[in-house]
């Protein structure tokens, strides 16, 4: 498995830029430069896979041949047990196209309270690196919690503030970035990906 060094660019396959932040703090200590798909002109490609792993793929793989460099993609969601895993990988699609986190919690929430569910939910994180020769690598990591209602915080993006991990008095949305950093799912497979491609370089 190749490796990056340090000093090697890196394009991150996002366009949201809660993401690019996160993705970019977790990067620095390995002095990885990174470069954001929108900085370069990338377009976001259609995610059509029916997994995490599968759409954080397609994104690397369409990230790494267009910028002709070595792309790291992210897809991720949340998947509430009372909803059958719902909204899975249409996660950011509840928030429709203006992106709108509010009305995507108020609607789990809300679906939640039709059925009458347990309030048990995850997120998971699948990350792809990808060459552009094609070759890639998937890492993925879960974080298990519960929903709160209503949302508490103002940090992180998306469904943080209504995500309460196990063991925690605090939301993701109420965290301290460096605290969410520790205990994400994101921060879970990443350091999958570190132990894989950065460490030995």
């Amino acid at each position: 498995m190749r490796r990056l060094q340090r000093g090697d660019t890196i394009v991150i396959a996002s366009h949201n830029p809660g993401k690019i932040r996160e993705i970019d703090d977790l990067l620095r200590p390995y002095g990885v430069a990174p470069v954001s798909a929108g900085d370069l002109g990338i377009s976001e490609p259609e995610e059509t896979e029916a997994t995490f792993a599968g759409n954080a793929q397609l994104k690397a793989l369409h990230c790494a041949r267009a910028g002709g460099r070595p792309a790291l993609a992210d897809d991720s969601g949340l998947e509430v047990q009372a909803l059958e895993g719902a909204p899975g990988i249409y996660s950011a699609r509840w928030a429709g196209p203006g992106k709108d986190f509010s009305s995507a919690m108020a609607r789990v929430e809300r679906e939640m309270a039709a059925r009458n569910g347990h309030r048990m939910a995850n997120f998971t994180a699948a990350l792809c690196l990808a060459w552009p020769d094609g070759e890639t690598h998937v890492f993925e990591g879960k974080v298990y919690g519960q929903l709160v209602w209503p949302p508490r915080g103002g940090e992180g993006f998306g469904y943080d503030p209504m995500f309460l991990p196990d063991g925690e008095a605090l939301t993701f949305g109420e965290m301290e970035p460096l605290k969410k950093h520790a205990i994400s799912h994101r921060a879970r497979a990443f350091k999958l990906f570190v132990a894989a491609c950065l460490e030995a370089g």
